[in-house]
């Protein structure tokens, strides 16, 4: 239990920083492509925060409109839902967001931070913006199991989180 009361620190402090940010954002940022085809940022946002703001029985219909494939379902989704909404309203959505207990299907509150630290590193990386992951948040990670791609961290500590 502490270590996922720790992680759910650790993840809205991650939304809210990652809100903060995106509020910034120009306009034509928030339409660069983003490594997940086919998604800009607004999409990879609409993605990050279908989680905590479709119900289970929303969710479950769109599963089964998408026959059963969660990729297919989370892309017509976040593809949908990034036109549909505002910039302003999709930063707000990982805001309030923020200390939803929502976990992926697999790997509770680890995954779930792994999730928002991975899809904030697509966001700011490849759009060249100087946004470090603090180190506490990279050791659930490390914990976890889970590493980056290479490239992705700056700084000494970064081999230690990174993959070979």
């Amino acid at each position: 239990m502490a270590d996922t009361t720790s992680h759910r620190a650790l993840i809205a402090a991650e939304r809210q920083e990652l809100a903060d940010l995106l509020d910034g954002l120009r306009d034509d940022q928030w339409n660069e492509p983003r490594l997940c085809a086919g998604w800009r940022v607004r999409e990879v946002v609409a993605h990050m925060s279908m989680g905590f703001r479709l119900s289970l029985p929303a969710t479950m219909g769109e599963l089964v409109k998408a026959r059963g494939n969660l990729h297919r379902m989370t892309d017509r989704v976040a593809r949908r839902d990034a036109a549909a909404h505002s910039t302003a309203r999709l930063s707000a959505f990982l805001r309030d967001g923020a200390h939803h207990p929502w976990t992926p299907p697999v790997g509770g509150s680890a995954a779930a931070l792994g999730h928002d630290v991975v899809h904030g590193l697509d966001i700011t990386v490849a759009l060249g913006l100087d946004r470090r992951v603090p180190e506490d948040r990279l050791r659930v990670l490390l914990a976890f199991g889970r590493r980056l791609p290479p490239g992705r961290l700056h700084g000494s500590p970064a081999p230690r989180f990174t993959a070979a």
